[in-house]
């Protein structure tokens, strides 16, 4: 039998152990499952259980854990061992440095392994360092000053163009926790950077600007993704992560002295009521993990942070307990939820954006009549219009990357904070400028001015912006609209849908539309939704300069128009309110406007906007000709325009392109597509439409609608 057993069932049994038991004794770790306890030896090990058993790279969140620096990083000391015992017992550790990193890719042909990179481009990287440059960040209010290794006052703009063709960029925030308390952080951050150099066995190509616009002083710092000959630069993930920051430990240490357990103590007691994710929280998630509770009984838990700063981690638990994100499940033991640290964090992040906001309110002088119930923050995008003033533009968030966020001052009586991570939205838009930000719905239903098309276009499918307009004057002069508007506008959407590929302008009063236009141009909408939002200028000038001004104004629009913004009694919508009167005012002052002698009712005449921008056009032109000692030319219907674009006018009417010939001068409405074509050779025609044609060069006419 037992032969048998060993010839015929070896294939047969197998060994299958069940599950480790807990079996008992002392101690703590007593009660928790054989798993958490190997978790928690490998911690005590100094590594981290949750990539225990991975191939480091592949998956890890690291941009490169091979990279440079990887052996020096693997050999540093474990975060919470900076404590050291000097003469006479007292113990001091480390004083602390917040570094955080980026890897952002800048040739997105060439790929970068790791989860922990940003794609961006060259347009961004430029008004990323812009940002970052931006004024009132220095010590003394001023603009920032970008510096390198060896020069105090170096070129930005060189340093962009010198990484054009590298294949990623580092970006570094290193902001030591005492940053006050140095008399040059300049040179703290060139002594990091030379460190940084001799653990990476490579010179760097790098560039920094301080921030002292926080409470917290900061330092952007900027390196190329290049080695000093000219290699790819790989830096380890393990170094990003935690040799940098131990480095700016380091030296912060060395220039300030090691902090004793009572600075330390008086740090974390100011963090007990921050509506954030603070240290103590990170102590309690910790504790947490590793215990699966959170017992602050006295010598309760085996660590000496834990029970160093007891009374303060029991203060804090009973806060987070207030704001419902802890309990306690038995005396001394406290237990966190889940979403505790996902909502700290995103208290953090209001919290920063409040600031934001308020900051930018303070800059205008209207921190005090703006309340802070007035603020709306809407992330990245919006439910319903904005129309307001611009206070502030800058970086979003801790300013890593190429989002930016606007806030708005709105006719609405609130406080609107907006993101995009689209730089190109907010380019032409400044402070003190009056924009509308629109959302963008899906579409669900063809526009009606496709519908439009078709339904005029003739048996050959062939529509005529004349024709159209014949047809439509009388309608659209009954409901007291514009029959020129109209058709203008129709002309603006063929001209889109044809960039698409979808209609065919076969001259200026003929094009080719297909019978399915309507459910196309759904195609075409759905398809190019992108953006969130979009964002339309409706002055560069201030509601002062507006007043006084004799072109047409913002003000003039809503005084002439059908569909009047809706204005709040408060904050903006007041300043707008008082502000259209005075421009009534001024109207008749100028002879625009009449006012009945008897009723006092002022009467704004039709066309009264187009004949404030002819004049205002014509007064700015023969300035400028005059300056350029050319003879200014008006431009009418079927008239053309050539000359070399020199350059855009913002005038209160509106942006124009600024044509010189040699001889004769011409201002033209401005398209955001001529920002490529300044200093070239171009010609307009104004269509008998109202739409301009473009000729650019020997290139065929592309016609953009006005």
């Amino acid at each position: 039998m037992s032969a048998l057993m060993t010839d015929d069932f070896d294939d047969i049994f197998r060994v299958r152990p069940g599950p480790p038991h807990s079996r008992g004794g002392g101690g703590k770790s007593g009660g928790n499952s054989f798993r958490r306890q190997v978790e928690m030896a490998v911690r005590k090990a100094g590594r981290d259980p949750r990539r225990n058993g991975r191939v480091a790279g592949r998956g890890s969140g690291r941009f490169n854990a091979r990279g440079r620096g990887s052996k020096l990083a693997a050999a540093l000391p474990k975060e919470g061992r900076g404590w050291k015992r000097y003469e006479g017992g007292m113990r001091f550790r480390s004083r602390r440095a917040v570094v955080k990193a980026r890897v952002v890719k800048l040739n997105a042909g060439r790929s970068i392994r790791g989860g922990r990179s940003f794609v961006t481009s060259a347009k961004a990287v430029d008004a990323h360092l812009r940002y970052l440059e931006r004024d009132g960040v220095s010590r003394d209010g001023e603009k920032g000053r970008v510096y390198s290794a060896f020069e105090d006052e170096a070129d930005g703009k060189a340093f962009i163009e010198r990484g054009r063709k590298d294949r990623h960029q580092f970006r570094f925030i290193v902001a030591p926790e005492d940053a006050a308390e140095l008399n040059d952080l300049r040179g703290f951050t060139r002594d990091v950077l030379r460190q940084m150099e001799d653990d990476l066995d490579t010179r760097l190509d790098w560039v920094a600007i301080d921030h002292h616009n926080t409470g917290h002083p900061h330092t952007h710092i900027l390196v190329r993704g290049v080695t000093d000959d000219g290699k790819i630069l790989n830096i380890a993930g393990d170094y990003i992560a935690h040799g940098i920051r131990h480095r700016a430990s380091e030296r912060l240490t060395l220039e300030l002295g090691p902090q004793s357990e009572r600075e330390v103590a008086q740090k974390l007691a100011r963090e007990l009521d921050a509506d954030r994710l603070t240290r103590l929280d990170r102590m309690l998630i910790s504790e947490q993990r590793d215990h699966g509770l959170i017992d602050l009984n006295p010598n309760a838990s085996d660590s000496y942070t834990i029970r160093a700063n007891r009374y303060l981690l029991i203060d804090r638990v009973r806060k987070l307990e207030r704001m419902g994100l802890a309990g306690e499940i038995d005396t001394g033991q406290w237990s966190l939820s889940a979403k505790a640290e996902k909502t700290l964090r995103d208290l953090g992040i209001r919290n920063d954006i409040i600031k934001t906001m308020h900051r930018a309110l303070t800059a205008h002088d209207l921190a005090e009549e703006r309340s802070p119930g007035s603020y709306e923050m809407h992330g990245a995008s919006i439910r319903k219009p904005i129309i307001g003033r611009v206070l502030a533009k800058g970086l979003a968030g801790d300013e890593m990357s190429d989002r930016l966020h606007v806030v708005i001052d709105g006719v609405d009586g609130r406080i609107h904070y907006v993101e995009t991570a689209d730089a190109a939205r907010l380019n032409d838009i400044g402070n003190g400028h009056i924009v509308a930000l629109e959302p963008v719905l899906a579409k669900t239903e063809p526009r009606s001015a496709d519908i439009n098309i078709r339904d005029a276009a003739d048996e050959n499918g062939i529509y005529r912006p004349g024709h159209h307009l014949e047809l439509a004057r009388d309608k659209i002069k009954r409901i007291g609209g514009d029959p020129d508007a109209f058709i203008r506008s129709h002309v603006r959407r063929l001209e889109a849908l044809r960039r698409a590929g979808h209609v065919e302008r076969i001259d200026e009063n003929h094009w080719k539309v297909p019978p399915d236009l309507p459910e196309r141009g759904l195609a075409h909408d759905t398809r190019n939704r992108g953006k969130d939002f979009t964002v339309r200028m409706l002055s560069a000038f201030d509601l002062e300069a507006q007043i006084g001004s004799d072109g047409a104004t913002w003000l003039d629009r809503e005084l002439a128009s059908h569909d009047k913004t809706k204005l709040a009694p408060s904050g903006f919508g007041r300043e707008v309110t008082q502000a259209l009167d005075k421009r009534t005012f001024k109207l008749v002052e100028m002879g625009i406007a009449t006012r009945d002698a008897t009723s006092g009712v002022i009467t704004v005449p039709r066309g009264m906007c187009r004949t404030l921008e002819r004049q205002e056009v014509a007064r700015v032109g023969r300035e400028i000709a005059k300056a350029r000692e050319r003879m200014f030319t008006t431009v009418e219907i079927g008239d053309e325009a050539r000359g070399k674009l020199v350059g855009a006018a913002n005038l209160a009417s509106g942006r124009y392109a600024m044509l010189d010939d040699g001889f004769r001068f011409h201002l033209v409405p401005w398209e955001p597509m001529l920002e490529q074509r300044v200093g070239q050779t171009i010609s307009a025609h104004i269509r008998t439409t109202g739409s301009i044609e473009w000729r650019f060069g020997r290139q065929r006419g592309i016609g953009i609608g006005m």
